[in-house]
C-alpha cells in the first residue's frame, strides 16, 4: 500500500517562529518521506491519479485559457516513458543526461526521467557555448536533450556542435521534433515506444544517489557544478511545504526556466509532492510577452494562488486590468537579486497581497530562509526553514571561518542541515566527484553572503562578500567580462561591478583603465564589449573611462568603491533630469550603498525616482 502524500492536517506549518524549534521535536528521519524523487511522483500519483498536475500553456498552438494539461497519472506515465527511452538510447543506469530545453512537458518528463534512473544535468541553453562544453565535459554527459530543428533551428545547430566537442561524443536526441541527421535520435518517438506503465530496469535510486547537476554561474570561465542528492531534494519539497505555499486549493505559477532551481524546486517537486497543480507559462515563461500581457487573466482563469519571481519579473508586470478577479491570490514570492522598494510597494497596491522574500542558494538545493505569511519581520528575507541551521560567522583572511557571531551581528551566513550540498563537482580518477573543500567547514556551507541572524532564526541580509552580479536572478561572474576587456590591447586594467538598476535589481557596468597612448572612446568600447561578452546578459551596461582603480592597501582592487560611483552618478543624473542642484555623498552600509543628497529645492521627486533602486537614500537637513 502506498501511502498518501501529506494532508494540510498532518503536515506542520511554520506561522510562527516558535512553530520551527516545535516541528524539529520530531526527528526528519521519522517524517516518512519518500527515497528519492521518483518515489516522490509515484507516492503523489498513486494517490491523486486524476487530479490536474500541469497546465502547460503555449503548447500545441492552443490558446492559453485552453491551455493542453496533464493528470498526475499522464506525468508518470510520461516520466516512465522518457526514462525507459534513456536506457533505450544507450544512457547506463546511473548516467548522466543533459538537458539543453526550454519549458516544455516533454522538460518535466525528461527532468523527473532521468532522476529515476540516473542524474539529470539541465543546463541554461543560451550559454557560450564554450561554457556549455565545460560543464557538460565536467559532468560526463552520456545524452544531450535539445529542441529539435523544427521547434529551434538555432539550438539544435548549437547542441550539435557542443556534442562534437565533447569527449566520448555523447549521443544527441532531438524532442519535439524529428532530427535531421541520421546520427541522431528522436526521443518523441523513442519514448512514445516506450511501457508507460513501470520502469524497465529493477534499479530505484536512494535518498544518497545524485539527483542532479546544477551549474551555479552565468559566466563564470570555469564552471561550478552543485550535486544534488535525491534526500536534498525530496526534502527540500517536503520543507517548502511547511510555509503554507502547498495547502488545498493551492494552484502554483511557474515562470522561470527548469534550470535554475527555483524553477525545479518551488514550482516544481514542492507542489508534485503535496498534488497541487502547477500552470506552466510555457519555453519562455516569464519572457512570453503575449503571455505576460495576459498575466492577470491567467491568474484569474486558473485561480492561481502564488507564483515566484526575481525582482524583473515584478517589475515588468502589466497593470491589472479593471474588473479582473484575483480572490484567489494569496501572496506573491520574490528572491534571489536586490529587491527595490518600488517594486514591492507598486506590486502590494496593485495585487492586494504581500510579497514574501525569501533566501537560498543552489549550494544548499534552493530555499534556506522564507517569510512566514502571519509573521513577516521587516527588513528580513525570512525565518529559517526547519531542520536547516544558519548563523553569521568571522572569516580570516584565508576565507576560513574563525568564529561564530552572536545573533544580531554582522559576518559571513553559513548554513548546515539537509540541504547543503556535498560539495562542487570536480574531475577525478574514477570520475567526478563531489569536493567540500573550500566551501563545507565542520559541516557548515560557507555561503558568501554576508548578514545577520536574529535569536528568533530570521535571516537579514547585509551585502555580499563576492563580487557576483546577480541581473534579474541571473548570476554574472564579473571575471569573465574583465578577462574580455582585458583582452583588447588599448585596456590596461579592467573592473566590473553591479550597479543598481530599477528592472534588473543590479547590471554589469564596466571601469576602464586605457592603456598608453590609446584614444577608445566609452562608446567605442561599449558597442564592442556588448558583441564580445560571454553572453548577452553579461554585456555591461555602461563603460566608464578612469584614470586608476581604487585599490586596498596590499594592492587589490576595492570594488565597493566603484559601486559608490556608480551610485553617484546614478544620482546625479536623476537630478539633473528634474533640473535640481545639490550635492551627493555615497557611502557603503552593512554592506550595501548609500546615498546622503544635499538639495536646494523639494526633494520629492527625487525621492519618488531613487525609490526605484534598492540602494537606501536620505536627504540632509
Amino acid at each position: 500500500m502506498v501511502p498518501a502524500p501529506h494532508t494540510q492536517e498532518e503536515r506542520p506549518l511554520v506561522l510562527l517562529p516558535e512553530d520551527v524549534p516545535a516541528i524539529e521535536e520530531t526527528p526528519l528521519e521519522a517524517r516518512d518521506l519518500p527515497a528519492s524523487t521518483y518515489a516522490l511522483l509515484h507516492r503523489t500519483a498513486t494517490a491523486f491519479p486524476d487530479r490536474i498536475a500541469l497546465h502547460l500553456l503555449g503548447e500545441d498552438g492552443l490558446p492559453w485559457r485552453e491551455a493542453t494539461t496533464l493528470t498526475y497519472r499522464d506525468l508518470l506515465q510520461r516520466v516512465h516513458q522518457a526514462a525507459n527511452a534513456f536506457l533505450a538510447a544507450g544512457t547506463p543506469e546511473g548516467g548522466v543526461v543533459a538537458l539543453m530545453l526550454p519549458n516544455l512537458g516533454a522538460t518535466y518528463a525528461a527532468l523527473l526521467g532521468a532522476q529515476a534512473v540516473g542524474i539529470a544535468n539541465p543546463v541554461n541553453p543560451m550559454l557560450a557555448e564554450d561554457h556549455l562544453v565545460e560543464i557538460l565535459t565536467l559532468t560526463g554527459a552520456d545524452l544531450i536533450l535539445a529542441p529539435g530543428p523544427g521547434l529551434s533551428p538555432d539550438l539544435w545547430a548549437k547542441a550539435r556542435r557542443i556534442a562534437a566537442r565533447l569527449p566520448g561524443r555523447p549521443a544527441l536526441a532531438a524532442v519535439g521534433s524529428p532530427p535531421d541527421a541520421p546520427d541522431a535520435l528522436d526521443l518523441t518517438a523513442l519514448a512514445a515506444a516506450q511501457p508507460s506503465d513501470r520502469l524497465t530496469t529493477a534499479r530505484r535510486p536512494g535518498p544518497d544517489d545524485v539527483a542532479a547537476y546544477f551549474h551555479t554561474g552565468g559566466t563564470t570561465g570555469v564552471p561550478k557544478v552543485a550535486p544534488h542528492t535525491h534526500a536534498m531534494e525530496v526534502y527540500m519539497a517536503w520543507a517548502l511545504g511547511c510555509m503554507g505555499t502547498y495547502l488545498d486549493g493551492s494552484v502554483g505559477l511557474a515562470g522561470l526556466p527548469l534550470f535554475h532551481v527555483n524553477a525545479v524546486h518551488v514550482t516544481g517537486l514542492g507542489p508534485l509532492m503535496h498534488g497541487c497543480p502547477v500552470v506552466s507559462l510555457g519555453p519562455l515563461g516569464y519572457r512570453d510577452r503575449a503571455l505576460m500581457a495576459e498575466f492577470w487573466h491567467i491568474i484569474e482563469h486558473y485561480r492561481v494562488t502564488s507564483f515566484s519571481g526575481v525582482p524583473t519579473v515584478y517589475a515588468s508586470l502589466p497593470p491589472v486590468p479593471e474588473g479582473v478577479d484575483l480572490s484567489s491570490l494569496r501572496a506573491g514570492a520574490v528572491g534571489a537579486a536586490p529587491l527595490p522598494r518600488k517594486v514591492r510597494s507598486t506590486f502590494e497596491e496593485t495585487a492586494g497581497v504581500p510579497m514574501l522574500e525569501g533566501y537560498g542558494l543552489t549550494e544548499a538545493t534552493c530555499a534556506t530562509a522564507a517569510t512566514p505569511a502571519f509573521a513577516p519581520r521587516a527588513g528580513s528575507v525570512g525565518l529559517r526553514l526547519p531542520y536547516q541551521r544558519v548563523k553569521a560567522v568571522t572569516v580570516g583572511p584565508d576565507e576560513v571561518p574563525t568564529g561564530d557571531c552572536a545573533p544580531g551581528e554582522t559576518g559571513v551566513l553559513a548554513i548546515s542541515g539537509p540541504s547543503v550540498f556535498p560539495g562542487y563537482l570536480r574531475p577525478g580518477p574514477d570520475g567526478p566527484a563531489p569536493d567540500p573543500s573550500g566551501k563545507i567547514f565542520d559541516g557548515w556551507l560557507l555561503t558568501g553572503d554576508l548578514g545577520k541572524v536574529d535569536a528568533d532564526g530570521y535571516v537579514y541580509l547585509t551585502g555580499r562578500a563576492k563580487d557576483l552580479i546577480i541581473r534579474g536572478g541571473h548570476n554574472i561572474d564579473p571575471r569573465a567580462v574583465e578577462e574580455t576587456l582585458l583582452g583588447r590591447p588599448d585596456v590596461a586594467a579592467a573592473a566590473v561591478v553591479g550597479a543598481p538598476d530599477p528592472h534588473s535589481g543590479e547590471v554589469p557596468v564596466a571601469y576602464v583603465v586605457l592603456a598608453d597612448g590609446a584614444n577608445t572612446t566609452e562608446a567605442d568600447l561599449l558597442a564592442w564589449a556588448r558583441t564580445a561578452a560571454p553572453e548577452p546578459a553579461a554585456a555591461p551596461k555602461a563603460v566608464r573611462l578612469i584614470a586608476a582603480l581604487p585599490t586596498t592597501a596590499i594592492g587589490k582592487v576595492f570594488k565597493p568603491a566603484l559601486v559608490e560611483d556608480a551610485v553617484r552618478r546614478l544620482v546625479r543624473d536623476a537630478m539633473a533630469a528634474l533640473g535640481l542642484d545639490g550635492d551627493v555623498e555615497v557611502e557603503s552600509r552593512d554592506g550595501r550603498p548609500h546615498a546622503r543628497i544635499a538639495l536646494s529645492g523639494d526633494s520629492s521627486a527625487l525621492a519618488a525616482e531613487l525609490d526605484r533602486y534598492s540602494f537606501t537614500h536620505e536627504f540632509a537637513r
